[in-house]
């Protein structure tokens, strides 16, 4: 594919929905294929979940795995390092059984256990048992091993290009959301995470109108897998620009 025949494509994410409705109404409403990530056994993981569905955003199940720093009690559901192979099944099971219409997978959290092959070659296989899932590595810490050995395993797969919101200010997020869209249009397809901070929802209901207009295409995560498995758009994909986050 030459990407130069196409608009340039922007897929994103919105994590850690799930515990509180604050701001998920808006989200499912974003006039944009905007993917919902939602942390299972949360209060309003269920509705939430039913609501994207219904307005046709795809659902991901926001698989909490161990972080390399814990400020906090871990999240209902996740997988340690200290997890056996067949503790990682039931409690993948357990998590993707609470969440209807899951298409895809992508981690919370997870600098400590997604360095680990061992552990991501166990995850990577189960999510190629059970079908059709996708997995996207939200890419907490550079030594993530996940995204390759999803592909290893086969498991339709991408990793994020940008974190929309970590400076939850509008004038950062612009910063980050036109990082965002430069990488789109030197690759042709880019990949954004945000969450669900009102200054986040305020920001992408402004924005996405615009980006229709200034010619960018915004697209499921699933099709923007689809396009990075295509030759041309996966060798530049991985070049030293993607990797400066």
């Amino acid at each position: 594919m030459e990407t130069s025949s196409y608009a340039p494509r922007i897929a994103i994410i919105i994590d850690d929905l799930g515990n509180l409705m604050k701001n998920g109404d808006r989200i499912i409403a974003l006039d944009a294929p905007v993917a919902c990530s939602i942390l299972p056994h949360t209060p309003y993981a269920v509705r939430i979940a039913r609501r994207a569905h219904a307005a046709g955003k795809e659902v991901m199940l926001h698989l909490p795995l161990q972080p390399v720093e814990q400020f906090e009690v871990l999240s209902a559901g996740t997988i340690q390092i200290d997890t056996t192979r067949s503790e990682m099944r039931r409690i993948l099971d357990f998590n993707l059984a609470s969440l209807p219409y899951v298409s895809g997978v992508n981690n919370h959290q997870g600098s400590l256990l997604t360095r680990h092959p061992g552990h991501m070659h166990w995850l990577m296989s189960e999510l190629r048992s059970r079908g059709d899932l996708f997995f996207v590595d939200s890419y907490t810490t550079r030594a993530s091993v996940a995204l390759r050995m999803a592909r290893e395993h086969g498991v339709p797969s991408t990793r994020r290009d940008v974190f929309l919101d970590h400076t939850q200010t509008t004038a950062a997020i612009d910063a980050q959301f036109r990082r965002l869209k430069n990488l789109a249009r030197s690759r042709g397809v880019a990949v954004g995470i945000g969450h669900p901070h009102t200054v986040t929802v305020e920001y992408l209901e402004r924005a996405i109108p615009q980006l229709r207009a200034d010619g960018f295409e915004l697209i499921p995560v699933s099709e923007a897998i689809a396009l990075e498995s295509q030759p041309i758009v996966q060798a530049a994909t991985f070049d030293t620009q993607s990797l400066g986050r």
